[in-house]
């Protein structure tokens, strides 16, 4: 398991329990969300969205000096902010580091049990695009 990955991991995790409650959470997720780079629109393609989220959510992936850059985006704010999580955690990192390191957070911070099911059904799938893709890296390198 990548250290790197890992100790931002543990920083996710501390940076949701400095909150006490849930409203408070969802805010912060909304927050991060919010803050997101532009997606360019010719990218908002049914190639690009991931299926298996109730939101629109679209996803890019691209091998940069063997490590994935991640770009993402969701016309949904709480989805958006998991995307944040995610892009936080996993972006910029090598594909085998990817695979090595999995979401603990999500348990560690229940999101399993604080989601609604559909969003915790996107979540799962945003985690499995973002496993295939460093998964076809390792394979392609």
């Amino acid at each position: 398991m990548s250290n790197e990955v890992q100790v931002v991991q543990q920083q996710i995790i501390a940076d949701f329990e400095m909150f006490e409650d849930w409203m408070d959470r969802y805010q912060y997720l909304i927050d991060l969300g919010r803050r997101l780079p532009e997606f360019p629109e010719e990218l908002q393609t049914e190639e690009h969205r991931i299926s298996g989220c109730q939101a629109q959510v679209w996803f890019v992936a691209k091998v940069n000096d063997g490590r994935l850059d991640f770009r993402a985006i969701s016309d949904a704010a709480i989805v958006s902010g998991l995307i944040a999580l995610l892009l936080r955690l996993y972006s910029g990192r090598r594909p085998q580091d990817i695979l090595d390191t999995p979401p603990d957070f999500v348990s560690a911070l229940q999101f399993d049990s604080h989601l609604s099911p559909t969003r915790s059904n996107g979540l799962a799938a945003m985690l499995k695009a973002i496993r295939q893709f460093a998964a076809e890296a390792v394979q392609a390198a």
